[in-house]
């Protein structure tokens, strides 16, 4: 096994091209042509089809890279492990989180951490569908709800949930919401991902399914609170999104303590005997900060 020929494999995927793995690894690309065709054909089998455009890395090549990625961190972060930079973090961190969650609970922790860990750039990825933290290279994860991949660790930090809110000028005229089930008889704005028939509401031990009455349907939570303070209707949006509006007066949280079921937060990062000390302190910088946020998040 040439450890050597496997690192410039690694690099050759991850760059796109052989110049590309030549440049970062400050060698002739005629080396690194030679090192794949090498491995190759010690391994007996194509990794890495060439053309005169570009480079299709084959099926057998793709499930090779992943695991020899995994090897080449666990080799790095031995090497942390062992040579004392635990005590000095350094390097890109690269984080993932929901929009509007990251958007209200990282600022802080953001601000924090650099003036703590200045030698660690950080990359903020805020989206909203579910990031492959291995094969899109991020350390570390912010998710809520049920956590599907066993092979990530998780740390709990607290709960979030959805509760209905109003504009008061659009309340102002109408009679006053007793129960659930006096939404039909109002306008309502419906964040897609929900569902297109209704909301799912409970109260202590009480649940109560609302079939909403023709509402409008929108796949963005900034838009529907947009709308909601224009007085368009009452939404079902997360109270994470709505501090600031309600202490303003913008919005009101109607029917008293009913809300949507909660959704856990967590941190989430892959499976390591080594943790990297940045994804550490990182953690550690952030427990407390997002905890406290989670917890002002309850109107």
């Amino acid at each position: 096994m040439n450890l050597n020929e496997i690192a410039i494999f690694v690099k050759i995927v991850e760059t796109g091209s052989f110049v590309g793995a030549a440049k970062a690894l400050d060698m002739p690309k005629s080396t690194v042509s030679s090192k794949l065709s090498s491995l190759e054909q010690r391994l007996g089998v194509t990794l890495i089809r060439r053309t005169t455009r570009k480079l299709h890395v084959t099926e057998a090549g793709k499930k090779y890279y992943e695991q020899c990625l995994k090897a080449i961190e666990q080799i790095m972060a031995a090497e942390d492990q062992v040579s004392g930079s635990q005590s000095s973090p350094h390097g890109l961190l690269r984080i993932t989180a929901p929009v509007e969650l990251g958007t209200a609970i990282l600022p802080p922790v953001i601000c924090e951490f650099k003036k703590k860990y200045p030698e660690v750039s950080l990359e903020l990825i805020l989206t909203d569908r579910t990031v492959d933290l291995v094969d899109e290279g991020i350390d570390i994860g912010i998710r809520t709800g049920e956590l599907k991949d066993s092979s990530l660790i998780s740390k709990k930090l607290g709960t979030i949930y959805f509760a209905p809110f109003a504009a008061p000028k659009y309340l102002k005229d109408k009679a006053p919401l007793k129960s659930p089930k006096d939404l039909q008889n109002h306008s309502c704005i419906q964040f897609t991902p929900l569902g297109a028939e209704g909301w799912q509401l409970m109260k202590s031990n009480e649940k109560f399914s609302v079939v909403l009455n023709k509402p409008t349907m929108i796949n963005d939570l900034n838009l529907i609170k947009a709308l909601t303070i224009s007085g368009q209707g009452i939404s079902l949006i997360p109270t994470s999104l709505c501090v600031n509006e309600v202490k303003t007066g913008k919005l009101v949280r109607v029917l008293d303590n009913w809300r949507s079921e909660s959704r856990s937060v967590h941190f989430v990062y892959p499976a390591q005997k080594f943790v990297t000390p940045k994804i550490k302190v990182f953690i550690e910088v952030a427990n407390d900060i997002i905890k406290r946020s989670l917890q002002s998040f309850e109107l």
